[in-house]
């Protein structure tokens, strides 16, 4: 292979995969929330946390449909992850890409937070993100 070829290789595969990794316009007005607990709430572990939308629909992680996206918790997290590229999947960043509106979750006694951010079919969060309040609960 030619330098030059090397070179149009090089440069077509960053091309392909910046685009495939682009940020997704969030349509203006979107919201995202949660509608239970509240915040404030006292609750018992395991906590079901149901997921409120406006403004957008949800689709599965993969699924490539227009002003849409799919959930993702963030549980105790202090610091927001960077929001151009795909969220990270651990205990405090939890995916619900095939396309669940409310989740049972194990939390230890005490107190914590809860935030939702919308991922588009990526895993990325929408240009401008699609972020709720956070919210502080009590587990007993």
């Amino acid at each position: 292979m030619n330098r030059n070829h090397f070179s149009f290789v090089l440069v077509t595969s960053f091309l392909i995969m910046t685009a495939a990794l682009a940020r997704t316009p969030a349509p203006p007005g979107a919201q995202v929330y949660i509608v239970s607990p509240k915040d404030g709430e006292v609750v018992q572990s395991p906590v079901t946390v149901r997921f409120g939308l406006k403004g957008m629909g949800i689709a599965p992680a993969g699924v490539d449909r227009a002003k849409t996206g799919h959930h993702h918790l963030l549980i105790d997290v202090v610091k927001l992850p960077p929001m151009d590229g795909p969220l990270p999947a651990d205990a405090q960043r939890r995916h619900f890409g095939g396309g669940q509106t409310e989740a049972r979750i194990e939390l230890t006694p005490g107190k914590h937070t809860l935030q939702l951010l919308l991922g588009d079919m990526n895993h990325i969060p929408h240009d401008p993100p699609v972020l709720s309040e956070r919210i502080t609960i009590m587990v007993e």
